[in-house]
């Protein structure tokens, strides 16, 4: 294998390449499947997360990138440039791990006479090599043109879905993706920490989560985003995206403030934080010692084996008997190159928890007075302990 290209930022290992690949094709072998097909088009908060644990390659902008993993042979990848470009590759450059042809095509997703163009190249590769059983990986992500037209093509193929089979592989964590995803861990406990001591009264939202964006990208981030919102006590903060960010922050406000972003590698995992610019009122204190209380009692949950719908079942009898409100939205969640991946702790998933997991968990109260949450994240272990990832006390923070 070649030497790593130093312009590529903490890429994934060859051999933690060739682990996934064998994984794949072990479960193609065993459904008769001759080959998968998965799209990545956004890296900015996932929906590129299959493509990307396949290839090693992030889908950094809204283009769409194709791979095809076939159960023999090396991947083809299909990538906006140039019409009929084609580089025949050996599998070994560091760019292109595993891929002997890299092809392209002009694709815009706002152009759409395009739509159908990565199809018909994908449709011609796999019928050019006589593939009678294709698996498609996360279709419901991707483009509608690419994949109604690649049906449409295929018609005479018979096309699996091959989602769940994948699922269940990148939810659990090899050791090199927990190293990585330690480091994210790490590098957001960090930003909390500066941005703590740099917000003040006179500054936007913006300002606040921008300061953030900038320690991030210097610690290693690729993607992701940054959720804020001030109000004066008495009124919710709720969690906004940048667009939603103008309001100035003032003496006395409550200050909600999260990190969603990747890390060096590539992977997720969330910390959020509450900050008043003041005293803390009596009323947010207490909210915040149930959340954290919440928090505490689905990592008591996680045990290896345990059903995700029972323990969704189990927590919303514990918020019942408290006199909280039950949990309608995802407030716990596994992550990895998606900001929200499988397992979802809820009652239509048929995930288990299993060791290795990279769990989020976020509880939450929201009225017309207040929003309150506390987020971490943790990682599931096979002795069934639960080990927080970030460092970050969980206290609200009085500046």
């Amino acid at each position: 294998m070649a030497d790593m290209d130093e312009r590529l930022c903490n890429p994934v290992s060859t051999a933690e390449l060739e682990r996934r690949w064998a994984a794949a094709r072990s479960y193609m072998r065993d459904a008769n499947i001759e080959a998968l097909v998965v799209q990545g088009s956004n890296g900015y908060a996932g929906t590129a997360g299959y493509y990307r644990w396949l290839t090693g390659m992030p889908s950094v902008n809204s283009y769409p990138h194709t791979a095809i993993l076939p159960r023999d042979a090396l991947m083809t990848l299909l990538q906006q440039g140039d019409r009929g470009g084609e580089k025949i590759l050996d599998g070994t450059v560091p760019e292109f791990r595993g891929v002997g042809r890299r092809l392209s095509t002009p694709s815009f997703p706002a152009i759409e006479y395009c739509s159908g163009y990565d199809a018909e190249i994908v449709a011609a590769e796999i019928t050019g090599n006589r593939y009678r059983n294709v698996g498609l990986v996360g279709a419901f992500a991707m483009y509608h043109g690419f994949a109604s037209r690649l049906r449409e093509l295929l018609s005479g193929v018979t096309l699996v879905d091959a989602t769940q089979a994948v699922d269940d592989m990148k939810a659990i964590k090899s050791e090199e993706d927990i190293a990585y995803i330690r480091r994210t861990a790490a590098m957001q406990d960090e930003v909390m920490s500066k941005v703590g001591r740099h917000v003040r009264p006179g500054m936007r939202d913006f300002e606040v989560t921008a300061y953030g964006q900038y320690l991030g990208q210097l610690g290693g981030s690729e993607a992701g985003y940054f959720l804020a919102n001030s109000a004066p006590p008495g009124k919710p903060t709720m969690l906004r995206h940048r667009p939603y960010q103008g309001r100035v922050i003032r003496d006395g406000d409550v200050f909600m403030y999260q990190a969603e972003n990747t890390g060096p590698g590539g992977f997720f995992v969330h910390l959020g934080r509450i900050f008043v610019l003041g005293k803390a009122p009596q009323a947010l204190v207490d909210a915040f010692g149930a959340m954290l209380e919440a928090q505490r009692y689905t990592v008591g949950l996680l045990e290896p084996g345990a059903s995700c719908r029972d323990i969704f079942a189990q927590y919303n009898g514990y918020m019942r008997a408290r006199g909280l409100p039950e949990e309608r939205r995802v407030y716990c969640h596994g992550q990895g190159y998606e900001v929200v991946e499988r397992p979802l702790i809820r009652d239509d998933e048929s995930m288990t928890i299993a060791a290795n997991m990279n769990i989020g968990i976020h509880p939450s109260l929201s009225n017309d007075r207040m929003f309150v949450t506390v987020c971490d994240n943790f990682l599931t272990h096979a002795d069934g302990t639960v080990e927080r990832l970030h460092k970050t006390p969980q206290t609200i923070v009085e500046l």
